[in-house]
Formats: structure tokens, C-alpha cells, sequence
């Protein structure tokens, strides 16, 4: 049965005009394009609040992803609203829902939560060491998670206190919310801080442009799915680089519709 995905695009038409020109893809054109390589046969569908779009009808959906976001407000912040209203919705509509990153955050402000810039500062590239929690090794979107993996990341702000009903279902050192879900009153929400949406030339591409790792690393990045040593200067298994890991959440996440 084909599977009916509405992914809801967390960036404005300016930052994905760049982002085409940068990288030949927006925000949802990516996540919609890792979906497909698990799934060829979903229906994908895209909208953008911050542009101005309604919300489709959503019986038409079986489910609905909330990707990540380059603006430079967190989520918490007002000019968010017209995101938390499209989850709002989404969430009133019962339909299960996928975050990642923003898409996260927002969720957490959303039901009750904080995001926040991280003290950490930013997490660019890969997150590293993520550990499951008890919930987590049990939870079926982490199914297939080995305790201390790493995944692509790019974010500056973070979960900083998770609502009350949350389930914490990983973190590592930067980052204590890595995961998440939110399963009561009706709502069905998974989250990851991460992107597993995102392929390692992409992320590797990313930092290197946006200057935010050496050119050495970011070479290594954009490699480390074909070459163990290149895994192994990052300080990651080379097994978490395949796409059979990295996709793991987005996998669990359609099986479960």
C-alpha cells in the first residue's frame, strides 16, 4: 500500500533558494528524496508555513515530517508561530508525526516544552556517541540503534526541557535531548536532533562551505561511507556511515504507520 507523506518544509523560500544553488536541493526536497530511497513508492507532497502556505487537506495523509531549519530564531521564538500552528493542526488531525531537528524542537515547544541555543554551542557534521536510554532500547523508532553511534548533524539549539509526557530515548555529551517521543492525548510524535535524512557528501559539502569544520574533516566526512579509514580519522564506526544506519529512524518511522 502506497504510503501518503506530507513533509512540512521548516525553511523559507530565501533560505531554500540558496540552499538549491548551494547544494541542488531544498530542505524538503532532501528529506523527500531520503524517503524515497527507503520507500520508492510514497506519495510525497511538500508545504511551507514560512512561505505562506496552508496545510493541504490532511485525511489525504497516512503521515507527516517536520524537517530542520536554517533561520535564526529558535523555536521558541514568535516568529515560529506559523510552524507550531501547521503542528498544531497536524497534531489535532491524530496523524503520526516525524521531526528532526527543528522539527523536534518544535514539537517540544509546541507541548509544553523549551528549545533553546545550546551551551554547548553548535554540533556540526556529525553527532557522535549517542547513547540510548532504557525507553530508547525499546522504543520501535530506535530499533537497529547500537548504544555510542553517530549520525549526520547540524544544529545550534537544542531541546532544553522536554514536556511533561516527553520520552527521552537518547543523548550524548552535547546534547542530552538526541531523541524522543511523545505518545499520549492522541498525538503521535517521534523526534530526532539529528538528520538522518541527510547523505555524508550533503553534510560534509554543508560544513565545508558554511566553514564550520577543516577542510580535512569535512573531506573526510563526504567519504567516510566508502572508506573505513576515513570513518576511523572521524572517530566513528564505519558502520554507522552506511545508509542502512543512517536512515534507520526514517525506516522505523514508515514501518510503523
Amino acid at each position: 500500500m502506497t504510503k501518503r507523506i506530507l513533509i512540512v518544509d521548516n525553511d523559507p523560500a530565501e533560505i531554500n533558494d540558496r540552499k538549491r544553488r548551494l547544494f541542488g536541493e531544498s530542505t524538503g526536497e532532501g528529506y523527500a528524496a531520503a524517503l524515497r530511497q527507503i520507500d520508492p513508492a510514497c506519495a510525497i507532497t511538500l508545504t511551507a508555513p514560512y512561505d505562506g502556505a496552508s496545510l493541504p487537506d490532511l485525511r489525504a495523509f497516512d503521515g507527516v515530517v517536520f524537517t530542520g531549519s536554517a533561520v535564526d530564531w529558535s523555536t521558541d521564538d514568535a516568529r515560529a508561530e506559523p510552524l507550531a500552528d501547521a503542528m498544531r493542526a497536524v497534531f489535532a488531525a491524530g496523524l503520526p508525526v516525524l521531526g528532526s531537528c527543528n522539527g523536534m524542537q518544535l514539537a517540544a515547544s509546541v507541548l509544553g516544552g523549551r528549545s533553546q541555543a545550546s551551551s554547548n554551542g553548535r554540533e556540526d557534521g556529525l553527532a557522535v556517541d549517542i547513547r540510548l536510554t532504557v525507553a530508547g532500547r525499546r522504543h520501535p523508532m530506535m530499533a537497529g540503534r547500537e548504544d555510542g553511534f553517530a549520525v549526520p548533524c547540524v544544529h545550534r539549539d537544542e531541546v532544553t526541557l522536554l514536556p511533561d509526557g516527553a520520552v527521552l530515548l537518547a543523548g550524548n555529551s552535547h546534547s542530552p535531548v538526541q531523541a524522543m517521543a511523545f505518545e499520549r492525548d492522541g498525538i503521535r510524535f517521534w523526534g530526532v536532533q539529528y538528520h538522518p535524512e541527510y547523505t555524508l557528501p550533503y553534510i560534509g559539502k554543508r560544513v565545508l562551505d558554511w566553514h564550520r569544520l577543516p577542510e580535512d574533516t569535512a573531506a573526510d566526512l563526504q567519504i567516510a561511507h566508502k572508506y573505513p579509514a576515513a570513518a576511523e580519522r572521524l572517530g566513528v564506526r564505519y558502520s554507522d556511515m552506511q545508509d542502512a544506519a543512517r536512515l534507520t529512524e526514517l525506516r522505523n518511522w514508515l514501518a510503523h504507520l
